[in-house]
This record gives C-alpha cells, sequence and structure tokens, in this order.
C-alpha cells in the first residue's frame, strides 16, 4: 500500500473538507461533506463523548447516508456548528426530503478546548458561524496542525492538531483518515521526540524518526485536568460499503487511534470514528479496516506534528522540542 497523492482523507474521490477557525477563542470547526449524500457509520470507545445525531447512524436506522460530518472544538457548545452546517446546507437544497421538506442529515463530535488559554468570555455562541465558515471552504485541500477543530487541541504534554493520511490498496481502493487530536494521553514517548506511531509512518511525513527504545510498561503522561480530552476522527473509502459494513470499518479504524496515542479510549476521552463510504469499487472489509487503522496512527502523529504555536499557548508544539 502507499499513500494517495495527496496523502489526505480528499484522496478519496469527491470528498471535500473545509475549516474555520479563531485564533483568538483557540477553537475552530472542520467539515467533511461531498456533492451528493454518502453513506456513514460511527463507533465511539471514549467514556466521555460529545455528539449529535450519531443513533441514526447504527446499521438498523431509517436513514443510512449523511450530507456532512462535523469535527468541533467546543465541547458540547461546539455542537451548534452542525446546525450551521445544516443551514448552510439546506439554503443549498440539500437534505434528506421529507414530504418535500429538505433535512440535512450532519452529525457531529466535540472536543473539549475550553481550558487551552483561549478567549472564551463571548456572548453568542460562535460555532454556528465557524461551521457555515468551514463549509463554504470545504474543497480537496486543506492545512493540517492548528487548523478547524484542532487549532486548540492539546495531548498530555503537547498541542495536539488536525491530522490526515491516505493509502491506495493493491486492489485500487483508496482509504483515507481525518483526526482532530485532543488526547488525555501523549502521542510521542516519554522523553523523547518519537512518535508512538513511528512503526507505521512513510517516509518522513511525521519527522522520519524511528520508535527507539520505548518502554511499554512505564507509566505514560496524562493530562493534568481530567475530563478535557477527546480525539474525534472521520475515515473514509471510495468502496463501496453497507452501513453495518461502514460502522465496522470504523471499529478497525479505532486500533490505528490506540496505536498512535498512550494510553486512549480512556474514562475522559469521547473518543469516536465516523466512517463514510463513497463510491461503487469492490474491495475487501478485512483489507478496508486494516487499512483505516494505519491511516488514522499516521493521522494522529502528523497533527501533532504539523501544530505550530501560538500566543498564549499553554502547551509547547512537537517543532518546538530539542533534538
Amino acid at each position: 500500500m502507499r499513500p494517495g497523492a495527496r496523502n489526505l482523507i480528499t484522496d478519496v474521490p469527491s470528498l471535500l473538507v473545509g475549516s474555520a477557525e479563531d485564533d483568538g477563542l483557540k477553537s475552530g470547526v472542520t467539515v467533511v461533506t461531498a456533492d451528493a449524500p454518502f453513506t456513514a457509520g460511527v463507533h465511539v470507545m471514549g467514556g466521555a463523548p460529545g455528539t449529535r445525531e450519531t443513533d441514526l447512524l447504527a446499521p438498523d436506522k431509517t436513514v443510512e447516508q449523511v450530507d456532512a460530518l462535523v469535527l468541533s472544538g467546543g465541547s458540547a457548545l461546539g455542537l451548534d456548528a452542525a446546525s450551521g452546517v445544516a443551514d448552510a446546507l439546506r439554503a443549498k437544497g440539500r437534505g434528506f426530503d421529507v414530504g418535500g421538506q429538505r433535512v440535512p442529515i450532519v452529525p457531529a463530535a466535540i472536543l473539549f478546548d475550553l481550558l487551552n488559554g483561549g478567549d472564551k468570555d463571548w456572548m453568542v455562541n460562535p460555532y454556528n458561524w465557524l461551521g457555515r465558515e468551514a463549509l463554504e471552504d470545504a474543497s480537496p485541500e486543506f492545512d493540517l496542525g492548528s487548523k478547524g477543530a484542532g487549532t486548540g487541541a492539546l495531548t498530555a504534554t503537547l498541542k495536539g492538531g488536525l491530522g490526515s493520511a491516505s493509502l491506495v490498496l493493491p486492489d485500487g481502493a483508496t482509504v483515507g483518515a481525518l483526526v482532530a487530536v485532543n488526547a488525555l494521553g501523549s502521542a510521542t514517548v516519554p522523553g523523547t521526540r518519537q512518535f508512538w506511531a513511528a512503526p507505521f509512518e512513510i517516509g518522513d511525513e511525521f519527522g522520519g524518526l524511528s520508535l527507539g527504545a520505548a518502554d511499554p510498561t512505564a507509566l505514560p503522561p496524562i493530562k493534568g485536568v481530567a475530563r478535557t480530552a477527546t480525539t474525534i476522527a472521520i475515515v473514509a473509502t471510495d468502496a463501496a460499503l453497507t452501513q453495518a459494513q461502514a460502522t465496522r470499518m470504523a471499529v478497525a479504524a479505532h486500533d490505528g487511534m490506540a496505536r498512535a496515542l498512550v494510553p486512549s479510549h480512556t474514562p475522559m476521552d469521547g473518543d469516536l470514528v465516523f466512517a463514510a463510504s463513497l463510491g461503487t469499487r469492490a474491495s475487501d472489509p478485512l483489507l478496508l479496516g486494516h487499512a483505516a487503522s494505519l491511516c488514522l496512527a499516521r493521522a494522529i502523529a502528523r497533527g501533532v506534528h504539523a501544530a505550530r504555536p501560538a500566543p498564549e499557548d499553554v502547551l509547547p508544539c512537537w517543532v518546538d522540542l530539542p533534538g
């Protein structure tokens, strides 16, 4: 397997990603959409999730396709970003047709970034407009690091960020991942610059460092304030999947999160993975799940690797580490 041309989730044809952020707020929103509805599933493994419309993604529910997926900062307040996206999509004539009324289907997940040094003293919820702006920004090209939902993200020791990666399978199918890394745990081996995801790196996409002599039994660092975490992600493919198969791909992708963040899936994280299927290509669901986990591990490291310093930061960036 090899990365796609962009090494981004948008290597999956017709998929678009848009981001908007407020640097003073130290928060933002990222939207994944396409020109037509697409099949989606979801799986949650964290103990403290914050979500909108995830119940309808269960394989036994009526609506199988969505118009967009939203990742947002802001904790529960950030769920309003999905309302902004839904309003903008409805204005474009998008949405599930119910007796002539268009109802956009926009599942969302949030991360907690309210204690990251940004100005949170606002009177009107800013996430609705950030959602609208992110949708308008949607394109095949987008930036990683301190952008969109990754703007104010933190890990235990470093700034987090928005990450993405892709793979093309031997049968021609493409798989990609997009993630906002805001983990309770760490993306790097304690006391080093090495990423836990180093064994899965392709080329030097996040520094080209080996894992080194990591001690898997060492007590990992975690954030000093509990309930301030959550890593949220989307994996996608151009293979044709049912909603049940998309859900299984989301389950498999969580392996990538566990490979790249230590610890992960804790009671204080809201770790969640959406899965999206766009296209008609046939592929092996087992390989798709494996590729999704590899992409997510690499995307997590790429997001932390690409984070950049900003005023009032409470943690350093990976690029600031000595060595």
